[in-house]
Formats: structure tokens, C-alpha cells, sequence
């Protein structure tokens, strides 16, 4: 398992499924072309890039190519980190036939070449391992799923109305669940930073 500080960027939920096996980091997915269109998710997706900086995982089919031309241009090289799959032809198997170029996305590709796709963009277990050390020895108390329950956020009779709110104010996609939503702030947020906005809703 590597584990990322960086958040790691996907086209769709298979891809951030496939993912989830293999590296222990905060996955967020384009939703395919829906990027285009969705400027609370772009909002997020720069601010995660200032914070720590994104990995984009794309396809390696044109709209992949598309998608990460599109981020490329919406965040600063330098916080950017591209990892590259190979050409793989075939079908994943809970497809009936093969994509418009006969390409596996990522979630078909097998884990070794997975890894292999990390390690050319410099990221191994052990280099990962050191910055996840890195943000270990600062100490930070982390959110958790019980604060969200305690704030309201989650768990509540009210909580998805409260989830909205918060969201909206974070400039966060309004779909975005519980899980994600935990993932994201702990990376963008300190503990006390978090409490001062759920406080001033």
C-alpha cells in the first residue's frame, strides 16, 4: 500500500475503486467530461493542488488526454505530478465490449503495471512513505467520522441539510459524501481551522 499526500485525480468510480487497493490517499474522480462543466469540483481541485499538490491518472485514450490537458491548464505545473499508463488493448471484464479505441482504462490495468506507472513519476512505496511520515511528525490532530456526527455533519436527522450548507460554503461539490468529504477537508483544513467554519454556519 502507498501512502499519498497528494490527492490522486481519476475519470470515474471504477478507476478510484481499482485505486483504493493499492494506495491509501484521497481519491477524487472528474466524472469523466463532467469536469468541464463542474466548477465547484475544478474550485476543489485547485485547492487541493495549492495545499499538497495532485497526481492526475488518466486514461491514456484521447479523452483522458482531454481531461488532462484541461487540468494542466487549470493548475500550476509545479503542484502537478502526471502518471502514465501504458497502451493496453482490451476490455475490462464488467464491459460487454471494448472503448471507442480499444484501450483498458485504468481500472483494467493489472496492479504490477500500476505500479510501475507510479515509480516512473518518482512515486514508490518508499518515497511516499517518507512524506507521509513527514505529515505524521507534525502532530496535527485529525477529523474524524465522530466529529462529523458530533457537529451535526453527518448521522443526524438534519444532517444532510447541515452537509449541503457546509459544502456550499467550503465551495465543495454539492454530491460530494461523507467519506470524501472527510478525506478532502483533513488535507485542505487543521482541526481548528475545520471547527471555525463548521462554527460559523
Amino acid at each position: 500500500m502507498i501512502r499519498l499526500k497528494q490527492t490522486v485525480i481519476v475519470e470515474g468510480r471504477y478507476d478510484k475503486a481499482r485505486l483504493s487497493s493499492l494506495i491509501d490517499a484521497n481519491i477524487l474522480t472528474t466524472d469523466g467530461f463532467d469536469i468541464f462543466r463542474d466548477k465547484r469540483k475544478l474550485h476543489t481541485i485547485r485547492m487541493l493542488a495549492e495545499k499538497d499538490g495532485i497526481i492526475l491518472l488518466t486514461d491514456s485514450d484521447a479523452a483522458g488526454f482531454r481531461i488532462r490537458g484541461y487540468l494542466s491548464g487549470a493548475v500550476p505545473p509545479e503542484r502537478i505530478t502526471h502518471v502514465y499508463i501504458p497502451d493496453l488493448f482490451g476490455k475490462e471484464r464488467r464491459k460487454n465490449r471494448p472503448s471507442a479505441e480499444g484501450k483498458l482504462g485504468v481500472e483494467g490495468v493489472p496492479t504490477k503495471l500500476l505500479l510501475e506507472a507510479f515509480a516512473r513519476a518518482g512515486i514508490t512505496p518508499e518515497t511516499a512513505e517518507q512524506g507521509a511520515s513527514d505529515q505524521a511528525a507534525t502532530g496535527e490532530t485529525q477529523i474524524t467520522q465522530a466529529d462529523l456526527v458530533e457537529w451535526g455533519i453527518s448521522g443526524g436527522e438534519n444532517s444532510f441539510a447541515v452537509r449541503q450548507k457546509l459544502l456550499k460554503k467550503l465551495r465543495l461539490p454539492a454530491r460530494m459524501g461523507t467519506k470524501a468529504l472527510l478525506k478532502t477537508v483533513n488535507t485542505l483544513y487543521t482541526y481548528e481551522e475545520f471547527l471555525h467554519l463548521v462554527e460559523s454556519l
